[in-house]
């Protein structure tokens, strides 16, 4: 008897021991779901702005298309352009004698003043004397 006592007690003992580590057991499963959740929710964070970034870099692409669809278009039209001005030069007498006479000096010293950060500056280089020609004066100062 005293061995199957001790055989019910050894037995008791493992079984509270048994329920001690299954009580353990259920906090770290509880611990590890929680983190698993939060390192869910961050993946799925880092996904959504995966494809955020994927749609702004397909939308960018799509615009650079376009663009470069544009400007080679652009440039067609520009060299065509060309291309028939100077047909028509070749053609005309007078446009080829217009486009080779030289510009008079009031529109090449328009072309020439130089470039203005401010009013200010350009009020300067006018009260230095560099005033353009009313029409019909000389050039000369």
């Amino acid at each position: 008897m005293r061995i199957a006592i001790g055989v019910l007690i050894i037995a008791l003992l493992a079984l509270a021991g048994t329920g001690w580590y299954s009580h353990v057991l259920a906090g770290d499963l509880q611990s590890a779901n929680q983190i698993i959740g939060t390192l869910s929710a961050g993946i799925e964070s880092r996904d959504a702005a995966i494809l955020h970034l994927q749609s702004e870099s397909a939308e960018r692409e799509k615009s650079e298309l376009a663009l470069r669809v544009s400007l080679g278009e652009a440039g067609t039209e520009a060299r065509a352009r060309e291309v028939k001005i100077q047909r028509l030069i070749s053609e005309n007498e007078t446009l080829r004698t217009w486009v080779t006479t030289a510009l008079p000096d009031v529109v090449v010293r328009l072309q020439e003043r130089p470039a203005f950060a401010s009013a200010n500056d350009y009020l300067r280089w006018v009260s230095e004397g560099n005033k353009l020609l009313v029409p019909g004066q000389s050039a000369a100062k």
